[in-house]
């Protein structure tokens, strides 16, 4: 059997330390190398990106990015590691179980146990979206984009808007645009108090909103636009959203 490559991503350095000791007792019946650490979600992703492992043994309790959103954002590569979910806390437990997650570590975590979660991973359990949505379903910080084998994220709090076109979303921070697979309605349901809908197919920031306008007064037909901070264009609001958004607007 070829050696599993292998990544921990852990805030805490004992923990990551201890983790190397417990793999290491499990080295005899299930060859392996550590890829290298990372001491949160961020850098993980970057590490992912470098080495290509097969399997995360990820802790779930992070600052800034959850092992859950972590574990979220792989899901954008053709090819995600397994992921293992470690922690000190036991709320997630039976969730995580009864979603049936690749498999579920509480510390101090033990060789034998470990062991056989390394066996399961190894034969080819992968978490879904779904099923990681489930266990977390708070919104994420960022949005994830696959690139060139890496991810790069966005952070959710930078995004102007989003406008379905064709198969893909695009997202529009003031920057630059990023390309996205997630559905509008599924942005809308993760996002709701963040963006707001004009149109079937935009999302605007809500605390972007500095005004509307009206169109060409020679044109009896125009239309309000929504204007936006740090942004241009002009997004159009159609009829079916213009009540809500007036209603917005007002408050």
């Amino acid at each position: 059997m070829t050696p599993a490559r292998i990544v921990i991503v852990d805030d805490e350095q004992p923990a990551r330390s201890r983790m190397r000791e417990v793999l290491a007792d499990c080295a005899a019946e299930l060859p392996h190398a550590v890829a290298g650490e990372a001491a949160n979600g961020i850098e993980g992703l970057e590490l992912v990106a470098a080495t290509q492992p097969d399997l995360a043994l990820v802790d779930i309790h992070m600052p800034g990015m959850s092992g859950i959103e972590f574990a979220r954002h792989l899901q954008v590569l053709e090819h995600p590691p397994a992921v293992i979910f470690v922690t000190a806390h036991d709320q997630y437990a039976v969730q995580a179980f009864e979603v049936a997650a690749v498999d579920y570590l509480l510390k101090p975590v033990r060789a034998a146990r470990l062991l056989a979660a390394l066996k399961k991973a190894r034969a080819g359990a992968r978490p879904v979206r779904e099923v990681l949505e489930r266990i977390d379903p708070s919104p994420r910080r960022y949005f994830s984009v696959a690139e060139r084998g890496r991810v790069s994220l966005v952070a959710v709090a930078d995004v102007v808007f989003l406008k379905a076109e064709l198969k893909y979303v695009t997202v529009r921070t003031r920057e630059r645009e990023y390309l996205i697979e997630d559905s509008l309605s599924q942005i809308e349901k993760e996002f709701g108090d963040t963006f707001v809908r004009i149109h079937r197919n935009c999302l605007v920031a809500r605390a972007l909103i500095r005004g509307v306008e009206r169109g060409s007064e020679n044109d009896a037909d125009a239309g309000w636009s929504v204007i936006l901070e740090g942004c241009g264009e002009r997004l159009p609001v159609s009829r079916r959203q213009w009540a809500a958004l007036k209603e917005l607007l007002k408050a």
